[in-house]
């Protein structure tokens, strides 16, 4: 259990074209700022953070006049769209030195806020990172849930080392960002990266609520997205599996060659053609398949060497840049 001096909480909010639910959800984020340090729970030197990414709409129009208004909040405003993913990364690397610890958050409102006082409850008690994890998903619609649950189960199997239901609602303390900032590749997956860490860990539960407002920025197919970034930023099993699949369809094209060759020894005709055709086939789908996950590779490889900035800050509205 820590027995310090009252932490200083930073929320990591990313944005992007959110100027529906933004007038809705900054009150609920700094009045839930103000209670938990009310309840000295936090410092007063706590601050909300929103990070804008690239987004088209006023959504930094608002964050930049509510930083002006509000002294809790705070904006930082990307030079263009980066993606969740890297909007959040900016924002943890840019509080790591202001806080003690961070807690990460969509802006949209379904998740739980007052799960963040169960968060500082474990991290008081020793954890380094509290993941926040839905205990059902009974909003979602029937292919939603189907899509998220089919999402967690390939990543664990190809690999990635994932915890099931966590997205990207989760507290870290300032030293696990500062060991987390040594990773430096440009493909990142932070709901699997942050896990390769270590330090101490656990989880908190809750229930997820509908969007306030606007809608999900998140469809099927940036899910998919996330999910074949995740599965090759973190694990080389998929071509494994092909490797594995390629020496399978081997053994299998050999034994239909050695039964072909008894039965026409045997005097009984032998559909040749047909079997060549379908071994062709067969072997031509899984040179496509292979040349496909190998090439998701090279592509990787190929970004990580030019080594560009993962994100390039704008506009920030710290009032105190030290």
């Amino acid at each position: 259990m820590r027995f310090m001096k009252l932490p200083c909480l930073y929320i990591v909010i990313p944005c992007y074209n959110e100027q529906i639910v933004l007038p809705q959800t900054i009150p609920m984020f700094v009045n839930k700022l103000n209670e938990l340090i009310s309840s000295e729970t936090i410092s007063g030197s706590s601050r909300v953070v929103f990070v804008n990414d690239g987004s088209k709409d006023d959504t930094w129009a608002i964050i930049s006049r509510c930083a002006e208004q509000e002294i809790l909040v705070e904006g930082i405003c990307l030079s263009r769209n980066r993606g969740h993913q890297n909007a959040l990364l900016c924002g943890l690397m840019t509080v790591k030195d202001k806080c003690d610890v961070t807690i990460s958050i969509d802006c949209d409102g379904q998740d739980d806020i007052n799960a963040m006082n169960d968060m500082l409850e474990a991290y008081r008690k020793g954890a380094d990172v509290v993941y926040g994890v839905r205990s059902s998903r009974k909003t979602d619609t029937f292919f939603k849930r189907f899509t998220a649950q089919t999402f967690y189960r390939l990543l664990k199997g190809m690999g990635a080392e994932v915890v099931y239901n966590h997205a990207d609602y989760r507290l870290i303390s300032s030293r696990v960002l500062n060991d987390f900032a040594d990773f430096k590749e440009v493909n990142i997956f932070l709901r699997g990266m942050i896990t390769l860490v270590g330090f101490n860990s656990t989880s908190v539960y809750y229930e997820r609520h509908e969007r306030l407002a606007g809608k999900s920025h998140y469809p099927f197919k940036k899910m998919l997205a996330l999910a074949i970034d995740g599965i090759t930023s973190l694990s080389i099993k998929p071509i494994r599996l092909i490797t594995s699949l390629g020496a399978f369809l081997l053994i299998f094209n050999l034994s239909v060659l050695l039964i072909g060759s008894i039965v026409f020894l045997c005097g009984n005709p032998v559909s040749s053609w047909l079997m060549t055709l379908s071994a062709s086939a067969l072997l031509c789908a899984l040179q496509i398949i292979a040349v496909g996950v190998v090439g998701e590779y090279v592509g990787k490889v190929y970004l990580e060497t030019k080594a560009r900035p993962r994100y390039i800050i704008s506009e920030s509205t710290f009032k105190n840049n030290d």
